[in-house]
C-alpha cells in the first residue's frame, strides 16, 4: 500500500510544514515503510488534483489530508466512492471539525496512530458534483461560512473565533431565506429560515454542534431546520445554545432524518459543503452510504464507543 500525505503549508497557526514533514519521515522510518510520499499543496484544488491522479492509478492508497477541513475536503473529493483509497484527517487546522468525533485534535498528531489505525466505512453526502464527509447547508450558517475566510485572515482569529466574528456580522445583515424543502418523498413545505443543515456528522465551523445526533455510518442524514421566527435581538442569546447542541428541543427547530433533502429558493442563496461555498437557488444533499473509507487512529475509542453505543 502507498501512503500518500498532502501537507498544506499555509494550514495551523504555529505548526510549520517542516515539523510535519520531520514527523512523517521520521515515523516511516521507524516503520520500516518506503512507499511513502510527501506532496506540499501550491494553492486550492492542488491536494485534490494530485490525490486523484494517484488514486485514478488504481493502486491500494492511503491519503493522508494533512491541514484543515478544506485539505479534508479535497482529499475526501479525490478518494470519494474509490475502493482502492482510504482517507486519514492529520489535524493541522484551525478548525478541523470532522475529526472532533474521534477526539482532542491535539491527542491526534502522532503520525503513527493514523499508520496503524483501523479502516471504517463511512457515509458521504452528494451535493451535485462535489462531496462532503461532515455538513452542507443553506441559510444564514452558510452566509456564515462564505464570510469566515475573511474573519481568519484576521489576527489572532482562530477558526471558532472566526465563525463567531462572522455569525454576529451576518446577524446584523442577512438574517433569514425563503426556501422550499423537501425531505426524501415527503411533501414540499415552504417557510422562512435561519438555516436548513443535512449533517453526517456534528460539528462545524470552529466547535458549532449543529446536528448533535448524527453519525457517520448509519446510512441516514441529521436534517436541522430552524424556522425565522422573531426578532433577532430575541435570537441573539441562543447562539451559546445552539453551539453546545442545545438546538432540536426549540419550537422553531425541525429535526429529521433521511436520505435526501432538496432546498429551493426564490434568489441566490450561499450553499456550504464542507466549508467550501457558492451561490445557488437549488441545492439537493443526498447520502452516499459507506461512500469512503476512514482511517481511525489507534489513540481514539471511537471504534470502542460504536461497540458500545455510546458514540
Amino acid at each position: 500500500m502507498k501512503h500518500l500525505f498532502i501537507v498544506n503549508p499555509m494550514c495551523g497557526k504555529g505548526i510549520s510544514y517542516e515539523r510535519c514533514a520531520e514527523g512523517i519521515n521520521q515515523t516511516m522510518a521507524e516503520m520500516g515503510i518506503d512507499n511513502y510520499e510527501i506532496h506540499v499543496t501550491e494553492g486550492p484544488r492542488d491536494g485534490y488534483e494530485y490525490a486523484k491522479k494517484e488514486v485514478d492509478k488504481g493502486e491500494h492508497i492511503r491519503v493522508y489530508a494533512c491541514g484543515g477541513d478544506g485539505t479534508l475536503y479535497e482529499v475526501v473529493n479525490a478518494c470519494a466512492c474509490k475502493p482502492n483509497a482510504e482517507v486519514a484527517a492529520f489535524p493541522l487546522g484551525s478548525g478541523n471539525d470532522f475529526i472532533r468525533i474521534f477526539g482532542d485534535k491535539k491527542d491526534l498528531r502522532n503520525v503513527a496512530d493514523h499508520v496503524n489505525g483501523t479502516v471504517m466505512d463511512f457515509d458521504i453526502i452528494k451535493c451535485g458534483d462535489e462531496y462532503a464527509i461532515n455538513q452542507c447547508s443553506m441559510g444564514l450558517d452558510a452566509e456564515v461560512c462564505a464570510k469566515q475566510a475573511h474573519f481568519k485572515k484576521l489576527p489572532f482569529l482562530s477558526g471558532e473565533m472566526a465563525y463567531t466574528a462572522s455569525l454576529l456580522y451576518c446577524f446584523i445583515g442577512k438574517m433569514k431565506s425563503r426556501f422550499t424543502i423537501t425531505v426524501d418523498d415527503e411533501e414540499p413545505f415552504t417557510q422562512d429560515v435561519l438555516f436548513c443543515v443535512g449533517a453526517n456528522s456534528r460539528w462545524y465551523g470552529g466547535g458549532y454542534k449543529a446536528a448533535p445526533k448524527a453519525l457517520t455510518y448509519d446510512g441516514l442524514l441529521d436534517f436541522v431546520i430552524v424556522e425565522k421566527r422573531g426578532m433577532r435581538v430575541k435570537l441573539l442569546p441562543l447562539i451559546s445554545k445552539y453551539k453546545r447542541g442545545e438546538h432540536l428541543d426549540w419550537d422553531i427547530t425541525t429535526f429529521k432524518r433521511g436520505k435526501k433533502i432538496n432546498i429551493k429558493s426564490d434568489k441566490p442563496a450561499a450553499v456550504n459543503v464542507d466549508g467550501e461555498c457558492k451561490y445557488v437557488t437549488e441545492s439537493t444533499f443526498e447520502i452516499i452510504e459507506k461512500g469512503i473509507k476512514f482511517v481511525v487512529p489507534v489513540c481514539s475509542d471511537f471504534i470502542e464507543r460504536v461497540k458500545n453505543d455510546n458514540v
